[in-house]
């Protein structure tokens, strides 16, 4: 990172961002996006660009304690499941596996 400066910034903004997730602080998204995007790094910059397009939700997804992960990775299981009996099966036997998915 010393023989690159942009990246040693990337790697700045990055923790930066982690930090915001980790620890709930959703209210501090914007300076951390006016900060980005003063940096001028492309790809972060980019990334920055698209939270402001439902900033909203962002923020309310850095800052509440609840997540819709478990329904997300439900929903991810159950489409693997679907392209895994493509064409193999009626759908009996992929509803099967999902009812008695552990």
């Amino acid at each position: 990172m010393a023989r690159c400066p942009a990246l040693a910034r990337t790697v700045e903004h990055v923790r930066a961002f982690a930090e915001l997730m980790n620890n709930r602080r959703g209210r501090k998204l914007k300076e951390w996006i006016a900060t980005v995007q003063a940096d001028q790094i492309p790809a972060v910059a980019t990334f920055a660009a698209g939270l402001l397009q439902d900033l909203d939700a962002v923020v309310a997804g850095l800052s509440l304690r609840y997540s819709s992960g478990a329904v997300e990775g439900h929903n991810n299981d159950i489409k693997m499941i679907k392209r895994q009996m493509f064409g193999r099966a009626n759908f009996d036997l992929p509803r099967k596996r999902i009812l008695h998915a552990p």
